[in-house]
């Protein structure tokens, strides 16, 4: 099943990247929201190659998940492989520059299923799309309505200054 969405914001391209390569700060904020994230000691701190296995509550279960940047095109896009043990996916996100201060943020996830259950799980989700994709662009916009308004928030902080 493969979902697309895009969420235009205002904040400069290089502001949009940075925020979405900060993985610390992504790191923080999923811990905050009860999901545990640990780093496999085999892979590297930055950079392609980085992982985080994450566990946390999905629809009532405890779900595991091996989550490895795979791409990172500065400035342009990055790029995530998603492994569990009942699916597997790519998760892609792309800015472009629309203005010097407006940039659109573009999400592409792809979900393969690896079971039976998964796979009638997502045969189920196709059913219902309409819903699934109004849901899928909820959270896109709430992605960029965050980081925008980090960037509203620095830039507050530096005109008080």
């Amino acid at each position: 099943m493969k979902l697309t969405s895009k969420s235009d914001l205002e904040a400069p391209l290089s502001f949009v990247f940075a925020t979405l390569a900060d993985h610390a700060a992504w790191e923080r904020m999923a811990i905050r929201q009860g999901v545990q994230v640990e780093r496999p000691a085999d892979a590297p701190h930055s950079g392609i190659g980085s992982a985080w296995r994450i566990r946390g509550r999905v629809r009532g279960k405890v779900r595991q998940m091996l989550l490895r940047l795979t791409e990172t095109a500065p400035d342009k896009a990055m790029g995530y492989s998603l492994d569990s043990p009942s699916v597997e996916g790519t998760a892609r996100f792309e800015v472009l520059a629309l203005s010097p201060r407006r940039t659109r943020l573009r999400v592409v996830l792809e979900v393969r299923p690896k079971t039976l259950a998964a796979r009638l799980f997502l045969n189920t989700l196709r059913l219902t799309r309409r819903r699934v994709e109004a849901k899928f662009d909820a959270r896109t916009a709430q992605l960029a309505q965050r980081i925008a308004a980090g960037y509203q928030d620095g830039r507050s902080r530096a005109g008080r200054m």
